[in-house]
């Protein structure tokens, strides 16, 4: 039985930690390997499901040391948490004596790096896309400002260290492959892509029972003449809210009785602002908080399915977990290509690709959303099964993990 360290950043009570993370790991477990998760978690989320995640992962024999992320202030936040974690990385080493770390971005890179320089622990560098880079294309860090013109440089020079150092990486998509040979040089085999994978048990429209999604459009007050364009996930960041409310609009004209359902954990209240902003009127909204569990039934009551992302080079490494679970349960999309999702998206004609963000374009796409709902469910499911299935996802992580114990 390997002894592994996984590290990560982001929290496991957050969404991504259960769909992206827990599953795999509860995978790798089963087949022999022994974990422990250091995590960094945000306070509400850790006091309304800590022990919830706790138990599940007890269940698999997995432990887990959690820490508080920390916000303010800014900058001394983050050197803050990165002492707390290379501390409690050398500690739990010191006492475990663990065969690999599985490093989770980049701030884990580091922390896996260092116990690979002073004790020779191999890490598996499971990069999450290029960190560096979409602190600026988001935003965060503006090139023009000093300060964050010294970290980018400074974070740029660590990334190549970690792409060098790393045992092996794994990569969300083929394209961000292609970039880490093409631009770093890292050889081929010395990488592996792995998407954002789907638990297609949970994942299944089959296992919807119809009374009760029949049930849940009356409370939802969705009537059967009603067409339902779904959004599933966080609101804000990386996602073109006034760009896909721009497309609702034009997708009413066309088609009155639609109405757009936000499937979500994020504040109602931002979403509303956001459609009224947008000349939206607030009654064609349906926002329900949904838990992981009750994702599968909201996704089942959309006709088509949305989402529109801010486009950057530091995206061609982005794999929506959206994307997967939508696939699994037979709901067209409508997105535009970032990382490979577009051409999954036309490889197995599951959706329609957006190529601009113009009334033209949007009409184009309304002229052919009758087609889109001619599409097979069950032959968009399969392809969720050919891309995006966890079990599948877990092998390959086998895999790669194989490699270290040779």
């Amino acid at each position: 039985m390997k002894k592994v360290l996984f590290i990560s950043y982001d929290g496991m009570t957050d969404p991504l930690g259960q769909s992206q993370v827990i599953p795999y790991l509860q995978g790798l477990s089963k087949v022999g390997h022994q974990f422990t998760i250091i995590s960094f978690e945000k306070k509400e989320r850790f006091e309304k499901s800590g022990s919830y995640i706790r138990l599940l992962l007890n269940e698999s024999g997995i432990e887990w040391k959690p820490f508080f992320f920390s916000s303010r202030p800014p900058i001394l936040s983050k050197l803050y948490d990165a002492w707390k974690l290379n501390k409690a990385v050398r500690l739990l080493h010191k006492k475990k004596n663990f065969d690999f770390t599985h490093c989770r971005s980049y701030v884990a890179a580091e922390a896996g790096l260092k116990l690979m320089i002073k004790y020779k622990v191999p890490f598996l560098f499971d990069i999450r896309g290029f960190w560096v880079d979409e602190r600026v294309d988001n935003g965060q860090w503006n090139l023009r400002n000093p300060l964050h013109r010294f970290f980018y440089k400074t974070y740029k020079k660590k990334e190549k260290k970690y792409f060098k150092k790393a045992t092996h990486i794994i990569s969300l998509t083929w394209k961000g492959a292609d970039e880490l040979k093409t631009h770093y040089n890292v050889p081929g085999d010395k990488i592996t892509v792995i998407p954002c994978c789907v638990d297609l048990d949970l994942f299944d429209y089959n296992k919807i029972n119809e009374q009760i999604k029949t049930e849940k459009k009356r409370e939802l007050n969705i009537g059967p003449e009603v067409k339902i364009i779904s959004y599933l996930g966080s609101f804000g960041g990386w996602y073109l809210f006034k760009e896909m409310f721009d497309f609702f609009k034009e997708l009413k004209q066309k088609q009155p009785f639609t109405k757009f359902l936000f499937i979500t954990q994020s504040p109602r209240e931002s979403i509303i602002t956001a459609a009224k902003a947008c000349d939206v009127d607030i009654n064609d909204i349906i926002i329900t908080l949904a838990s992981r569990k009750e994702v599968p039934l909201y996704t089942s009551l959309s006709d088509w399915s949305i989402f529109f992302i801010k486009n950057g080079y530091s995206k061609i490494a982005s794999s929506p977990t959206k994307q997967g679970e939508i696939m699994a349960m037979g709901v067209p999309i409508i997105c535009n290509d970032i990382g490979d999702t577009g051409k999954i998206i036309e490889t197995y004609a599951a959706g329609i690709v957006v190529n601009s963000f113009n009334p033209e374009e949007y009409t184009r796409i309304v002229s052919r959303l009758d087609q889109l709902n001619q599409i097979n469910k069950a032959d968009i499911r399969q392809s969720a099964f050919k891309y995006y299935d966890l079990n599948d996802g877990v092998k390959r992580y086998e895999n790669v993990y194989r490699k270290f114990f040779n």
